[in-house]
């Protein structure tokens, strides 16, 4: 077993992971009403025109464009009626010259006719209309195939769907679309002291934070989380409740029970799930040191700290892009804020530290603020604007140094 006194740089974290596990997309067909928030798989091309045919933009009189030249207010022009043609129809009549049809808003053009002038501008009599506005060819009329072609890429491969790509499927007639499948993600809280919010709050009890955090940084990916509940600091207990993440899901989560001590017996029961079981065990970053990874039957477990800032970091470092790549939702570009140090930062060399931080405005300037109420702490998170990145051999970062701010997602600082 190992102990995390040896610990590795996150990368080789990483590497060793990858060497035992890769994320392996897999697709799936669903209803493409029910899209919204999934990747495509594969381009769509579509098997019509959109319109399907010539239609009315508005309603009025389908005529030959040229039967109405030289009208105006002053001088209108006489057709003859031939009939109406309603949306949901289909004209059986040929418009020759000199004659109109009234049509509805959506409705196909009648054969022989390339324009609509708008009831506004025509007074109908018995048996015929006076047109007092001439129109152009293709006046008032939305022609096939404009808005999208048969055999034409609509959406892209890798396109996140929104509601208004939702649309646009049911304009092409799709009902059924091919996305990446959305990972399931088991998430476990260990430790006897936990309880569900909402819950009494007995002595030596606290709330378990972690499960409502994860639970939306796995959203945030793309993928689904799976709450198995807060299992007791006890080997069987956690035993089983990996087991079933493993059977159930594609990742298991672990928060809590991961350092080495008494208490701590997560690792061990994890272990004794089957080779080759615990990979990493120790990670030379602060917060998030006692992290361990493991495989078990061809799927990872990753084992967070039980501090919420120490679980997040973690997470936003180690997992999220592996959640990513399976659910083909694009991480959002980290943004970079330049900054001058408010304050000096000591920190423990041989390992990465990231010091959560605050942005604010002094004569122009921005300053980097530390957060520093501890992993355990979860208002160092929700009070911070970003982060800033210790380098293993930085032991200091001296007050008034230019620092880099990583901006957590949606903080927008200008």
């Amino acid at each position: 077993m190992n102990d995390f006194t040896h610990v590795v740089t996150l990368e080789s974290a990483k590497a060793a992971l990858e060497e035992k596990w890769r994320p392996k997309p897999r697709d799936v067909v669903i209803p493409a009403a029910s899209a919204v928030g999934r990747v495509l798989s594969k381009d769509i091309i579509s098997k019509i025109d959109v319109p399907p045919f010539d239609r009315a933009t508005y309603d009025g009189y389908a005529v030959k464009a040229s039967d109405t030249f030289g009208a105006t207010e002053r001088s209108p022009i006489e057709l003859r009626l031939a009939g109406r043609v309603v949306a949901g129809t289909w004209p059986k009549m040929v418009l020759r010259s000199g004659f109109c049809a009234e049509i509805t808003t959506g409705a196909p053009l009648p054969r022989g006719a390339d324009a609509v002038v708008m009831s506004e501008y025509v007074v109908p009599a018995d048996g015929s209309v006076t047109c007092y506005r001439a129109v152009s060819p293709g006046e008032n009329v939305t022609k096939r195939g404009s808005d999208i072609r048969k055999g034409q890429p609509v959406l892209r491969r890798l396109k996140r769907l929104n509601y208004l790509d939702v649309a646009v499927l049911a304009a092409a007639g799709v009902d059924k679309v091919m996305v990446r499948d959305r990972p399931r993600v088991a998430i476990i809280s260990t430790g006897s002291e936990l309880v569900e919010p909402g819950a009494r709050l007995r002595p030596g009890k606290i709330y378990d934070v972690n499960a409502t955090s994860l639970s939306e940084s796995v959203r945030a990916c793309g993928a689904e989380p799976i709450f198995l509940g807060i299992v007791p600091d006890r080997f069987s207990a956690i035993k089983a409740a990996v087991s079933k993440g493993i059977k159930a899901t594609n990742i298991v989560l672990i928060s809590g029970g991961s350092s080495v001590g008494v208490g701590d017996i997560t690792p061990g029961a994890v272990a004794s799930l089957g080779k080759p079981g615990i990979i990493v065990h120790g990670i030379a970053m602060k917060p998030g040191k006692p992290t361990f990874i493991a495989v078990v039957k061809n799927k990872p477990v990753f084992g967070l700290p039980g501090y919420p800032v120490s679980a997040l970091m973690v997470f936003d470092q180690l997992v999220a892009d592996y959640l990513h790549e399976l659910s083909g939702v694009p991480r959002s570009p980290r943004r970079i804020v330049p900054a001058k140090l408010a304050s000096r930062i000591l920190s423990a060399k041989g390992r990465k530290e990231l010091v959560p931080v605050r942005l604010v405005k002094k004569n122009g300037q921005n300053f980097a603020e530390p957060v520093l109420k501890g992993s355990g702490a979860i208002t160092s998170l929700s009070t911070a604007d970003g982060y800033i990145e210790v380098p293993l051999e930085r032991e200091i970062v001296d007050e008034g140094e230019v620092v880099e701010v990583k901006l957590f997602e949606g903080v927008d600082h200008t």
